[in-house]
């Protein structure tokens, strides 16, 4: 278990979120006095919106694309389906990332 949570990728990618929240305040175009990484924390839950969007939509591409394949009798319900779905994830991500905007 130890050792999945240690693979070099999930280090990777564990460093680059910390580079990212030591190095907001420089990259930022604002000044950097007075912000702290509390400031940051609407700008965390963007991304992680936007990651689970990615996510959900891609799975459930990859999901309907198998089925299509496996069933092509049934492909254009399956489709419209998908459509439906993704755009409920579209949207929630909208709403979601219109709260995480609002300070």
């Amino acid at each position: 278990m130890i050792r999945s949570l240690l693979s070099p990728r999930i280090l990777a990618t564990l460093a680059a979120v910390v580079v990212t929240f030591v190095c907001a305040d420089v990259a930022s175009a604002q000044e950097a006095a007075g912000r702290s990484l509390i400031d940051l924390t609407s700008y965390f839950g963007v991304g992680l919106v936007v990651i689970g969007a990615a996510l959900g939509i891609s799975r459930l591409a990859a999901s309907a694309y198998e089925g299509m394949s496996r069933q092509p009798e049934v492909a254009g319900s399956i489709q419209t389906a998908m459509i439906i779905a993704a755009a409920l994830i579209e949207g929630f991500t909208f709403y979601a990332l219109f709260i995480c905007s609002q300070k």
